[in-house]
């Protein structure tokens, strides 16, 4: 299963790069300074150009669970949406990844966003199993959609086969979960 539909809007898992994407918003895991380093950050930094960091650079910093947003820049994407994640060991890692998600789509809902794009958030340099990260971020997004209008469609977009892999087969698990739970 690739994709799951409730009420006319979709959860989607795409396996590529997130930066290259043509969705209205995409989530930038980032770091509490919002400074656009490596992986996810580094693919919006160089595809977006020094415009989208320069407007983190008048938001920033901002707390881990939060999330702000900015243009896209040279993007596809009109917006990014920088969430951000723990690190492992900080302590109360799995809520703090729920609201960084949770965070990302009030705002995508607030602006009637209409497609937006999630990484696998703190999976990188800040050592979040991957695992776990594709449970809290999907069933987050699951719950989320029940009750909102926007967003219309929400893309796991992950970064190489081993992720898209977990996030697919967790799909598969809360799908068949929550039909038995019917």
């Amino acid at each position: 299963m690739k994709e799951w539909i409730c009420k006319g809007r979709k959860i989607k898992i795409v396996e590529g790069n997130i930066a290259l994407l043509d969705v209205e918003a995409m989530v930038n895991a980032a770091n509490r300074g919002l400074q656009l380093g490596s992986g996810v950050a580094g693919a919006i930094r160089t595809y977006g150009g020094p415009s989208v960091q320069e407007e983190c650079d008048k938001l920033g910093p901002i707390e881990v669970g939060k999330a702000v947003i900015t243009g896209g820049g040279n993007l596809k994407a009109r917006y990014v949406i920088h969430a951000v994640g723990p690190r492992m060991g900080e302590g109360d890692e799995a809520a703090k990844l729920a609201r960084a998600t949770q965070s990302s789509l009030e705002i995508a809902s607030r602006r009637k966003i209409k497609s937006l794009a999630f990484p696998a958030i703190s999976t990188g340099v800040f050592g979040f199993p991957l695992q776990e990260c594709s449970e809290i971020m999907l069933q987050s997004a699951m719950d989320f959609l029940k009750k909102s209008d926007f967003p219309k469609e929400i893309l796991f977009c992950l970064y190489g086969q081993e992720a898209c892999s977990v996030f697919l087969r967790t799909l598969e698990g809360l799908v068949r979960r929550q039909r038995g739970s019917e």
